[in-house]
């Protein structure tokens, strides 16, 4: 406001100048009014200064809450926010979405400040001549309204435009996490075509929104200058009648050059309120999305014995599905259709509610239970975990929660595991570790048998730093079977309650899977997991074995017996 007060009296002042000290000859009174001039200008220099530093300050930090927001939300338990929307679009929401949120603020700020500066020049006007300041208070909300009506298209145009980019952003983003297999089945030649189809739709409806913007901008310029004209006009008419003098006519004409400038700076906010409001509405679809599970208003057990019970559950594939799974015992549960596989993780991680029946915990439905809660008494490893780009390290100990159940990321104690590979300890503040060094050791080799069990110590082994060795984004340094190894440490040091594993040994080799297979029994032996695969070597250490077949439970005993017994669990775990 400060600025274009400032940039509004320049004008003013000259005008004085020219009537008090150059018409007179008055050497003290140029002097004199050249220093107000001179003091004006170095308050609207700061004034600019520190108003843009604080609008752009706004803007980002607005920015900010927005992007924290929206991870906020994508990452709540109960789901439900990235529903229809891949990784690459909700990706562009939260970083050119929420900036073009965010730049409202700037222009807001602006917009005020324009506003101060047009009614500093209308007053300053009205005290030359009342018609002039009345022309220009008139003209001026009829130009800001017709400036609003030619926003509209650029508002639709620019939500179209956002559209396409996410889209093609998320393509882009499924494009290069497939690289290996579409190079892999020579399929590059059709993705590539398809992101070119992408591509080009997103360029076209940018183009369409850039065409928008330089309609608008060119519509409210040439009627900013026929408005300018027109102040003018009548501001010269008026000193050819002698109305007013040489002075403020100078005035009057910087005056009407000046109001370009706040003009001009009204156009730009509304195509910035525009693109911001297309934005907002982006962004609040997200935020606004219901969760896909409601939370509970009820604990979890205590202690959780980890017993798991299903009534009639259908959902997916599954018709009216009962299942028994006793505390402490390890189920093996054969699936001859993956779909069917997939159904029953969504609902025994509580990831969607079944359609019909209860999933329970220790008794407790999953429904009345929060899913932050449930998640550190069930844990659902699933296939197709990803990895994080970072070192091995902070990936193994990712699931790992201090004495509050706080997850932790953070510095970790080193010490040598049984296999002489150093692992990382549970992260926990440094002055507890140091506070109780046997209880540092004790997390150590606790993490350290995960590791073992998952055989990740020979993926730590074989890198050039052990586990502070870069895994890259997605963990694509490392091998198929390395991957898998390492998400299944990650979820046997995370030691919850009950663990429900799905396919974790499928890019391994029979010794390699062997001696997981081994691993899990030894590790896990007196608390719930259940074996979602059709893996014949996991499925020999269960305590018992199921064959979900069409939906239903369909054969029931120990995999030696279904096995010699059932010729459709035969042909799902052995062909």
């Amino acid at each position: 406001m400060a600025h274009q007060a400032g940039e509004a009296l320049v004008p003013v002042l000259i005008g004085v100048v020219v009537d008090q000290a150059i018409a007179r000859g008055d050497l003290g009174a140029l002097l004199r009014w050249l220093a107000a001039l001179a003091v004006v200008y170095l308050a609207l220099s700061f004034g600019f200064r520190f108003g843009a530093r604080a609008g752009e300050r706004a803007a980002e930090q607005a920015a900010h809450a927005l992007r924290v927001a929206l991870v906020r939300r994508v990452l709540d338990p109960g789901g439900g926010a990235g529903n229809g929307r891949p990784p690459g679009a909700l990706t562009s929401i939260a970083t050119e979405d929420a900036r073009r949120a965010g730049a409202v603020n700037m222009a807001l700020m602006s917009a005020v400040s324009a506003l101060a500066g047009l009614l500093v020049g209308a007053v300053a006007l009205l005290r030359v001549s009342v018609p002039l300041g009345l022309t220009v208070l008139a003209g001026t909300p009829v130009l800001l309204w017709l400036g609003h009506l030619l926003s509209k298209p650029l508002e639709h145009r620019s939500e179209a435009e956002q559209e396409r980019a996410a889209h093609a952003s998320g393509v882009a983003a499924d494009l290069v996490a497939g690289l290996r297999v579409l190079k892999g089945i020579g399929a590059e030649a059709a993705a590539v075509a398809r992101y070119r189809r992408t591509s080009r739709d997103s360029l076209a409806a940018t183009l369409r929104a850039t065409r928008a913007e330089a309609l608008q901008n060119g519509v409210v310029l040439a009627l900013t200058g026929g408005f300018i004209a027109v102040v003018a006009l009548v501001g010269g008419r008026l000193a050819a009648q002698g109305d007013i003098s040489l002075g403020q006519l100078v005035s009057a004409v910087g005056l009407a050059l000046f109001l370009l400038g706040p003009l001009e700076t009204f156009s730009w906010v509304n195509a910035e309120f525009a693109q911001g409001r297309a934005s907002a509405a982006r962004i609040a679809e997200v935020l606004a999305a219901p969760p896909a599970v409601v939370p509970g208003g009820r604990p979890l057990p205590v202690p959780v014995r980890g017993a798991v019970r299903l009534r009639g559950v259908t959902y997916g594939g599954l018709r009216d599905l009962d299942l028994d799974v006793a505390a402490g015992d390890t189920l093996g549960v054969a699936a001859t259709d993956p779909a069917d596989a997939a159904a029953l993780l969504r609902c025994l991680g509580r990831r969607s509610d079944p359609d019909s029946g209860t999933v329970e915990l220790d008794g407790v439905p999953l429904r009345d239970l929060s899913p932050a809660d449930l998640r550190t008494a069930i844990l659902v490893a699933a296939h197709d975990a990803d990895l994080f780009a970072g070192t091995l390290r902070a990936n193994v100990t990712a699931g790992l929660r201090d004495d509050a159940g706080t997850p932790h990321g953070g510095d970790v104690t080193v010490v040598e595991g049984a296999a002489g590979v150093p692992i990382p300890d549970a992260p926990r503040p440094a002055a507890e570790a140091a506070a109780d060094p046997g209880r540092a050791m004790e997390a150590a080799a606790d993490l350290g048998r995960a590791m073992e069990a998952a055989a990740a110590d020979e993926v730590a082994r074989a890198l050039p730093d052990g586990l502070d060795s870069l895994v890259g984004e997605h963990g694509r340094s490392l091998s198929g079977g390395q991957r898998q190894r390492v998400a299944l440490a990650r979820a046997l040091a995370a030691d919850r309650p009950v663990l429900v594993l799905h396919d974790p040994t499928t890019a391994v080799d029979a010794v390699t899977e062997a001696r997981i297979a081994a691993g899990i029994r030894d590790l896990r032996r007196g608390r719930t997991t259940i074996l979602v695969t059709t893996s014949p070597a996991l499925l020999a250490i269960a305590d018992h074995v199921v064959l979900l077949d069409r939906g239903r439970i369909t054969g029931s005993a120990p995999h030696a017996d279904l096995l010699r017994d059932d010729i459709t669990y035969r042909t799902a775990v052995l062909a």
